[in-house]
C-alpha cells in the first residue's frame, strides 16, 4: 500500500510542535491510528524517523494513520517534557479523529528504544487520566528503567551500551537521576499496577541492554491480566530490526510483529 507524507503543527506544552502523518493514498472507511514515538536515548531523533519505522511498516500493510511527534529533546528540556508532548500528540490524534480519518475504537501507542519507553508512559498516563483508550501498546525494546539491571549492566551491545544508557537517564532526569523518587512515568518500570493497560507486543535481542527491562514489563503486565508477549531473538544489537534489515531476525521479528498487531490493525489491506 503506497503511503504519503504531510507534516501538521500543534501547539504542545512546550511550544509549536510538528507531526508527521503517515496515511495511505487511496483509503477508504474510518482507519486505525498510531501514535508512534521515535528512538534516540530521550537525547536524540526527530519526528521525521516515523518514516523509517515499524510504524511505517504497519501502515502500509494495514492502511493505518500514523503520527509520529516532534517531542522536546532531553537537552532542550528534562522530564516531563518529552511525555507531555507525546500525551498532547495522543490527544491531538484523539481530538482530530475525524479530521484524520481514524477510529476511535482503534488507537495504537508504539515506539522504539526511549520512543518504546516514552510509549509504555503514555499508555500508563492514558489508564490514570480515563480520556483516551488505547487498545495496543507496541513498546519494541523499550528504554523502561533507570536503573541498571542485569542486561543494561557493562552491557556493550552495537548502537546502545551502558555508558550511553546512563548519560540518556542522566539528561533526561537531570535532579532525579540515581535518585528513588523517580515516577513511573519517568521510567515506566517503577509502575507497581500494570492492570488496566492495553495488551502489548514487543521483541528483544538476548544480548542487548534492554532485553531484562523488556521480559520484566512483559512479565508484569501478564501478572496484572494483561495479554502481552515478547519475543527474544539472539544477538547483541540494538535495534537489530532498524540496523540489520535484511537480516532474517529482523525479518522475523518485522512478520510477528504484523501478525500481532492485526488483531488491533484490521484485516490487511495489501
Amino acid at each position: 500500500m503506497k503511503l504519503k507524507t504531510s507534516v501538521r503543527r500543534m501547539e504542545g506544552p512546550g511550544g509549536r510542535m510538528k507531526l508527521i502523518v503517515l496515511e495511505p493514498k487511496e483509503r477508504k472507511g474510518l482507519l486505525p491510528g498510531i501514535l508512534w514515538i521515535h528512538g534516540g536515548g530521550y537525547m536524540t531523533g526527530m519526528a521525521a524517523m516515523g518514516r523509517f519505522t515499524m510504524g511505517k511498516e504497519l501502515a502500509k500493510y494495514y492502511g493505518a494513520v500514523v503520527l509520529s511527534p516532534g517531542y522536546r529533546l532531553s537537552w532542550q528540556a528534562a522530564y516531563p517534557a518529552a511525555l507531555e508532548d507525546c500525551y498532547a500528540a495522543l490527544e491531538y490524534l484523539w481530538h482530530h479523529a475525524e479530521e484524520l480519518g481514524v477510529d476511535r475504537k482503534r488507537i495504537l501507542v508504539g515506539g522504539e528504544s526511549a520512543g518504546g519507553g516514552l510509549a509504555a508512559a503514555v499508555c500508563i498516563c492514558a489508564r490514570d487520566r480515563g480520556e483516551i483508550p488505547v487498545v495496543f501498546q507496541i513498546p519494541l525494546y523499550p528504554m523502561l528503567d533507570c536503573r541498571d539491571t542485569d542486561s543494561s549492566r557493562h552491557n556493550h551491545a552495537l548502537g546502545w551500551g551502558t555508558w550511553r544508557n546512563h548519560l540518556g537517564w542522566r539528561m533526561y532526569l537531570r535532579d532525579l537521576y540515581r535518585s528513588e523518587q523517580v515516577p513511573s512515568y519517568a521510567s515506566p518500570s517503577r509502575e507497581t499496577d500494570y492492570s488496566g493497560l492495553p495488551p502489548c507486543y514487543t521483541y528483544v535481542e538476548d544480548g542487548e541492554p534492554f532485553r531484562d527491562e523488556t521480559l520484566a514489563y512483559i512479565a508484569r503486565l501478564k501478572e496484572a491480566g494483561v495479554e502481552a508477549h515478547a519475543d527474544v531473538y539472539h544477538g547483541n544489537v540494538h535495534a537489530f530490526d532498524m540496523y540489520l534489515w535484511p537480516t532474517k531476525n529482523a525479518r522475523d521479528a518485522r512478520q510477528k510483529l504484523i501478525r500481532a498487531a492485526g488483531k488491533y490493525l484490521g484485516e490487511e489491506k495489501t
